[in-house]
């Protein structure tokens, strides 16, 4: 089984706002940046939609190893909160409805696709992937706002 290393991050200029997330991929030595984001977002969506279209990339069940500095994205996967909120009828442990449904979903069937190992890391640090995620991230939330010439 191929082993992939991931990292991602997402941003927003405002919550709600204008956003943007990044990835990175790793395999055998070899880098691929990945980056989107949409003119009126989340930050927690810009979290999700970088891991989903990081995930997306991968054309056969691979070994994981994802990083994020999302608590809400590792916390919710390496726990098993998310599987018990689509358990629930998409409620959280409070009864209050899950929030970005439509990504955990899609989140949800593509790690059910590889054998996944979650990292959190601290965001702005001392991780150099994490960090380019960010300016990937950043840069993608920018185009978004007025003015900007991109």
């Amino acid at each position: 089984m191929k082993e992939v290393t991931i990292y991602t991050d997402g941003a927003c200029s405002g919550n709600p706002g204008p956003g943007g997330w990044g990835a990175i991929l790793e395999y055998r030595g070899h880098e691929k940046e990945l980056s989107g984001g949409a003119a009126e977002t989340t930050n927690n969506r810009m979290e999700l939609t970088g891991v989903i279209r990081a995930l997306e990339q991968l054309k056969e069940p691979c070994r994981v190893c994802l990083y994020s500095d999302s608590k809400y994205v590792i916390d919710a996967l390496s726990l098993g909160w998310a599987v018990r909120w689509r358990a629930n009828g998409w409620r959280k442990a409070d009864k209050k409805p899950a929030l970005n449904v439509d990504l955990w979903e899609q989140l949800l069937a593509l790690t059910a696709q590889h054998e996944m190992e979650y990292h959190w890391v601290k965001g702005h640090a001392e991780n150099p992937k994490n960090n380019r995620c960010d300016e990937l991230a950043v840069a993608e939330s920018r185009k978004f706002l007025t003015g900007s010439s991109n």
